[in-house]
């Protein structure tokens, strides 16, 4: 009996050059290099620092995955890669490395969405995604709820997204503001440990009963968090930096699994499935299933190493597009920096500009 086909998948979206390799929807094993510490002392990623940094993990991190599954280059079958969204120069590297590995072994290359990769990299903990779910995406770069059929093969419907910032860029600023480093996110959960809640009345945007009940916007919730701030440093007081961090934490936790669970009970969902960077935030894991628990609702939360970007979510995606007899990429696709999200697969082809 033939075996099923082992599927390497390469991400570099942005400041993680990641691989995974997955086989019927198991994990086999996965590598992640970060060129984080690279971009702290700017507080935010450089493009062309995390090109650079890609070109240089791209061989290493695709051996070590291979290590870590004890796999040869020979036993892979097909290459999925992120070919948008992202920063262009770093999307750039892992598709010219998967076109260079899937051309070379006479396999079969898959572009994938990168927010795709995320919705699956649930599947590699808890199993086939229930179709249909709900599912809440709450990155760096992105905050949305979308409603989930068949990853492989059904579009992806979009019910809401951030209107400005995304949940994880208001970590990130208003950490700076607090004076905690880079990246903001997982420096505010820590400060929060420490500090209360209720201590800073932030507000909680478009939860009024006018409001979109699904869009997003931390825009006004980072305006609020620096302005207070910035009063205690006016007064010469020093800043409660603990609160300060709890007060952001629970704003936005409790925006985001408010507007999820809200959008479950209209339209008759029974699973909540919670991906991306921001997912590994604690308070948003713990208020999440609390109120999945009170509302009957099943809650789906990846493993933290599998939340933050990764080779094997790409990889997932990968191995449900080759199960499901979906079309490989053509030759010649390229990047989309700033693709929406409507299919998992994502095959651009670059166009040449037209003469003036």
């Amino acid at each position: 009996m033939a075996r099923s086909p082992v599927v390497l998948g390469i991400e570099s979206s942005c400041d993680e050059t990641g691989a995974g390799l997955v086989r019927d929807g198991r994990l086999l094993g996965h590598a992640v290099a970060s060129s984080m510490d690279e971009h702290a002392r700017f507080g935010g990623v450089v493009p062309e620092i995390a090109a650079r940094a890609h070109v240089h993990a791209a061989a290493p991190v695709v051996r070590a995955a291979l290590a870590d599954a004890g796999l040869a280059m020979s036993d892979i079958d097909a290459v999925a890669v992120t070919t948008g969204p992202g920063l262009s120069g770093a999307l750039q590297v892992g598709v010219a490395a998967a076109k260079g590995i899937a051309y070379s072994l006479g396999v079969p290359l898959y572009g994938v969405h990168h927010l795709a990769g995320h919705v699956a990299a649930d599947t590699l903990e808890h199993g086939p995604l229930p179709n249909p779910c709900m599912v809440l995406i709450v990155s760096g770069g992105h905050t949305s709820l979308l409603l989930v059929r068949d990853l492989a093969r059904d579009p992806i419907v979009h019910l809401g997204d951030t209107l400005d910032d995304a949940a994880g860029e208001c970590f990130d600023k208003v950490a700076r503001v607090f004076g905690l480093p880079y990246p903001g996110g997982p420096a505010v959960d820590r400060a929060a440990r420490e500090g209360d809640p209720r201590a800073v009345p932030l507000p909680r945007p478009l939860t009024g009963p006018r409001d979109d009940p699904y869009a997003f916007s931390f825009s006004g919730l980072k305006t609020a968090a620096a302005r207070w701030a910035e009063r205690h440093r006016q007064a010469g007081r020093p800043l409660p930096v603990a609160d300060g961090a709890a007060s952001l934490q629970e704003a936005v936790a409790d925006v985001l699994t408010r507007k999820a669970v809200r959008a479950c009970a209209d339209h008759g969902v029974g699973t909540l499935v919670v991906v991306g960077g921001v997912a590994a935030n604690s308070r948003v894991r713990a208020l999440a299933r609390e109120r999945c628990d009170a509302a009957g609702i099943e809650l789906r939360v990846p493993p933290l190493r599998l939340c933050t970007d990764n080779g094997a979510m790409i990889a997932a995606v990968g191995d449900l597009l080759v199960r499901a007899g979906a079309e490989p990429a053509p030759l010649d696709v390229s990047v989309d920096p700033s693709a929406p999200l409507t299919y998992a697969a994502l095959h651009p082809v670059a166009r040449p500009a037209r003469a003036a």
